[in-house]
């Protein structure tokens, strides 16, 4: 997966400033982590950078907030589990099957999905890779919670 990180802040002199330019990471499961906020309400004091995890589903039950790009490898198979987050996808390139337990929804380039912590499960079908941009924040349980 390509692409760029960009962050923005008060540089030294106190203006408005580009403060990171750089390559994604990646991590083995597909997951670029953008960036992370430890809490709620973000404090854009803080440096641009901290804290900077790495993809785990303990970082998203942490209390904060973090944005990440997921890349869906071709013929990925299926991953049940429920999250106590909110998670607002954007569907950038391909597509992937969304999945719940009364039904599913193929979602294609362009198309938003906002998962509300319902038992769910993601599923690729179509033969070749699918990239979306996600949006974490934590949220009260729903149903029997989390699974992961």
């Amino acid at each position: 997966m390509s692409g760029r990180r960009i962050l923005t802040g008060l540089g030294e002199d106190g203006k408005s400033a580009i403060l990171i330019d750089e390559p994604l990471a990646h991590s083995a499961g597909g997951a670029a982590m953008v960036w992370a906020a430890p809490a709620l309400p973000i404090d854009n004091a803080l440096p641009a950078d901290a804290p900077f995890p790495v993809f785990s589903f303990d970082q998203m039950h942490a209390g904060g907030a973090s944005f990440m790009v997921m890349e869906y490898p071709a013929e990925m198979g299926e991953f049940w589990h429920a999250t106590d987050t909110v998670e607002c996808l954007a569907m950038l390139s391909g597509e992937i099957v969304f999945m719940t337990e009364s039904g599913e929804v193929t979602l294609r380039a362009g198309d938003m999905l906002v998962d509300r912590g319902i038992v769910h499960c993601w599923r690729n079908d179509s033969g070749a890779p699918a990239r979306a941009a996600i949006v974490m924040m934590p949220a009260h349980p729903v149903g029997k919670g989390r699974t992961v």
